[in-house]
Formats: C-alpha cells, sequence, structure tokens
C-alpha cells in the first residue's frame, strides 16, 4: 500500500477498516512517514498494540485455573457465578459458561469491574463465542422462601441444568453445591481469577439488569433501571412513599 498519495485522514480511515491482526502491520511503514501527523498516529497505534497485548497476557493468566483442569483430562469447563443476592427486590440470577479452549475474548473480567455498555457488549460477544451458556432464575418469593443462600445455589443448578451437555467440572465462585453429581471446586474471588466465572459473571449481570429495567414499565416511581433493586437512598424513599411491590423481597425489608 502506497500512503505517500493519502492524506492522514485517509490511511487513518483505511486502517481503520482492516482487521485488528492486519492493523498494526503498518506501524513500520507510518513511522518511516515524512509528516509529522502521519507519525503521531503511528504512534497512536503502537500505544493501540501495547494495550492489546497487555489484556491478552492478562486473559492468558486468567485460563491458568482452567489450564491445570484440562491437563488432568476435563474438557467441558463451566465457570459459575451470580448476579442478585443483595438488592432488596428481583431475582438472583446465575449463570454457567463453557468456553473453547484458551478462547480469547478482549475485556472479560468481573462484571462489577466492567462499565455497563461494555459489559452488555461482552454479554454478546460472550453468547458468540461460548461452547455452551446456562442461566438459572430464582425469583424473590422463592428468595423469601428459602432465604438467599439457598436460592443462589439453587439458581446456579438450574444455569447447569439449562446447558445443552452436562460439563466435566464446575469451576464456582465462592460456593459449593454438595448435591450435583459434577465435580467441582470452589474458588473464593473467583470472578477475578477464572476466565469461565468472569465470562459466567458478565452474562449473570446483563441477564439480570435486563430482567429488572422491566420492573420501570410495570412500577413507575421506584427507578429500577437505575438502581436494579439495590438498597439505595432513593430506593428505599420510593418504598417508604409507594409501599413494597410485588417483586420486593420481604424477607429483606423486615424493618420497613
Amino acid at each position: 500500500m502506497d500512503f505517500s498519495k493519502m492524506s492522514c485522514k485517509e490511511i487513518e480511515k483505511y486502517i481503520n477498516n482492516l482487521d485488528e491482526k492486519d492493523r498494526f502491520s503498518y506501524i513500520d511503514i507510518l513511522n518511516q512517514d515524512s509528516r509529522k501527523s502521519v507519525r503521531k498516529y503511528a504512534l497512536k497505534l503502537e500505544k493501540k498494540q501495547e494495550s492489546i497485548n497487555k489484556e491478552i497476557k492478562r486473559l492468558e493468566e486468567l485460563w491458568q485455573i482452567e489450564g491445570r483442569f484440562f491437563d488432568l483430562g476435563y474438557n467441558l469447563i463451566a465457570g459459575l457465578d451470580e448476579a442478585g443476592r443483595g438488592p432488596l427486590a428481583g431475582p438472583v440470577v446465575a449463570s454457567a459458561v463453557i468456553l473453547p479452549k484458551n478462547k480469547i475474548i478482549l475485556g472479560v473480567d468481573d462484571s462489577k469491574k466492567i462499565p455497563e455498555k461494555r459489559r452488555e457488549k461482552l454479554f454478546k460477544e460472550i453468547y458468540n463465542s461460548a461452547l455452551y451458556v446456562g442461566v438459572g432464575i430464582v425469583d424473590n418469593r422463592i428468595i423469601d422462601q428459602i432465604n438467599i443462600f439457598n436460592a443462589t445455589k439453587l439458581a446456579m443448578k438450574r444455569a447447569i441444568y439449562d446447558l445443552k451437555i452436562k460439563p466435566d467440572f464446575l469451576l464456582i465462585d465462592a460456593l459449593e453445591l454438595a448435591d450435583i453429581n459434577i465435580k467441582q471446586r470452589s474458588i473464593v474471588k473467583g470472578d477475578s481469577k477464572s476466565i469461565s466465572i468472569a465470562a459466567a459473571s458478565i452474562i449473570a449481570k446483563v441477564t439480570r439488569d435486563n430482567l429488572v429495567r422491566e420492573y420501570d414499565r410495570k412500577y413507575p416511581g421506584y427507578n429500577f433501571s437505575k438502581h436494579k433493586g439495590y438498597g439505595t437512598k432513593e430506593h428505599y424513599e420510593a418504598i417508604n412513599k409507594y409501599g413494597v411491590t410485588p417483586v420486593h423481597r420481604k424477607s429483606f425489608l423486615k424493618n420497613i
């Protein structure tokens, strides 16, 4: 490609339309351009490449736990995590995700560390890239009946049963499922240590957020889309003003 007859804006447009793996192959050529603006763009590409390489290294480290179990002969490893243990309203949602071995999805991390818009994009990327995704939902009524701890375990079991195939091994964020016939490992803060659990945390979080947004239409005035059912000052004020809705967890609101 002869960039000498193209303006810097034209060069940038051309390179931005390339696949990411091809985009950085032009850095050396651009660095030799006599124009300062083109060399400045080359520097921008270099920094982007460094950022991506750093992210790939982080993700490769997140694969280490799965790698140890791959080495033991397990092939279908499902990561499990949940969202919604703490809110005053709505369900607890769990997800089970089986990723292809050593699959790199840029940006996957503990869902709490990821901005909302980026989570939603990753949600789609994980669904498109994963071998299997399962989701389990337990509503507020069952939470009130069996308590949030047991409801969380039930949601995780439902997520496993929602998978189209039985996993060989489970990596679970900070919980053990005693009455399920699959070998497993509980990992404290697993969503920041295991790629599969991190992916599950994103699926669970975005699924639950989407469900809770529907409450805005059913119960205007509570602003569920903003607080997602958590116990913010605004949420408590709405409960005091309008009362408890059918989606509230009464066992979480005994003092109101």
